[in-house]
């Protein structure tokens, strides 16, 4: 597979220019795009229903403004140590029996680094497999022999965001740069691992950076199989704490766009639904977003309760998608 750690070797599909101008467009209209070509490759009456788990809270060295985990700021979240197989085990089972269909693990880790704590989370990941899930992690950065020991023990994604827009990003993250971010996806996708890389809506960015978020997701090669959209979610004691708010439109718009640029790819309204009201979230499943998560949080920050998000999609007529279903996405 081809390697992807050269993030200026090829250009956008589409440039900068173009996606901004998309990302402009009359609202209606650019849903009503987006929704016409989710039809063509998706089943527009399911969505993807994933559990994110945090195995190891608190204590990170980045220094990510928007993160509730960073070393560097002090917030609500205290520091745990990395859980025990049986731990996440019990958790998988639970979210199985809940309707996820993909059990996704987090660590608050620069990092990945080999030696014992690296064996367990191979461990986790064996054992989630073996449940009958698709298997997702998010470790921070790896290499390429270790994303090969994860991709044998069973893990089918990996998560490792690009945040924002090349030109914001040094306004946000300090401690590594986008090219560490690059590098990583490379690895992970030449281990044969999918990838799931998206970004975050509402760090300050402008619409330039966000043109740019999605024009660089949309020129990996190939493009990831699942696309992230969050919006911030508001830390205390974090940098961006009194950011902005995000209006739902922007949300909406990101995820039309995500749509029409990566026709295939399974595009995931992420954190922040808390903040969203029930139409704005239809919206986006109309517009493409194909996936969310369920549970009550989202690492460390909330998530819909489980009730709620059932009922939202019983009014809406959507159903969970079955991983065979999944499989056949085109």
């Amino acid at each position: 597979m081809r390697r992807m750690a050269a993030p200026t070797a090829a250009k956008c599909p589409v440039g900068v220019p173009q996606v901004e101008s998309l990302l402009q467009r009359p609202l209606l209209e650019l849903v009503f795009e987006a929704a016409g070509i989710h039809r063509r490759h998706h089943d527009a009456g399911s969505l993807q229903c994933s559990q994110l788990l945090s195995i190891k809270t608190g204590g990170c060295p980045e220094d990510c403004g928007y993160c509730s985990q960073s070393a560097h700021f002090k917030t609500p979240v205290a520091r745990e140590p990395l859980l025990e197989i049986d731990q996440v085990m019990e958790a998988a089972r639970c979210a199985k029996a809940a309707g996820a269909d993909r059990f996704c693990m987090g660590a608050a880790w620069r990092e990945v680094k080999s030696g014992p704590e690296f064996d367990r989370v191979l461990g986790m990941v064996r054992g989630v497999k073996s449940l009958g899930l698709e298997t997702c992690a998010t470790l921070g950065m790896l290499n390429g022999e270790q994303a090969r020991r994860l991709r044998d023990a069973g893990l089918d994604y990996y998560n490792h965001n690009l945040d924002t827009g090349r030109s914001h990003y040094d306004k946000v993250v300090h401690t590594r740069t986008y090219d560490d971010r690059l590098a990583t996806l490379g690895a992970v996708r030449e281990a044969g691992i999918s990838v799931c890389c998206g970004g975050i809506l509402g760090l300050g960015e402008g619409l330039t950076a966000r043109a740019e978020l999605l024009c660089e997701l949309a020129n990996l090669d190939p493009q990831p199989e699942s696309v992230p959209i969050n919006a911030l979610v508001h830390v205390e004691g974090t940098p961006l704490e009194r950011a902005q708010p995000l209006d739902w439109t922007d949300v909406v718009r990101a995820v039309a766009a995500a749509r029409i640029l990566m026709p295939r790819s399974f595009v995931r309204l992420s954190a922040g639904r808390t903040h969203m009201h029930e139409a704005a979230q239809a919206l986006c499943f109309l517009a493409g977003a194909n996936s969310i998560f369920v549970g009550d949080e989202l690492l460390t920050t909330p998530n819909p309760a489980p009730a709620t998000d059932a009922a939202l999609l019983a009014k809406l007529g959507l159903r969970a998608l079955a991983r065979d279903d999944a499989s056949r996405a085109s």
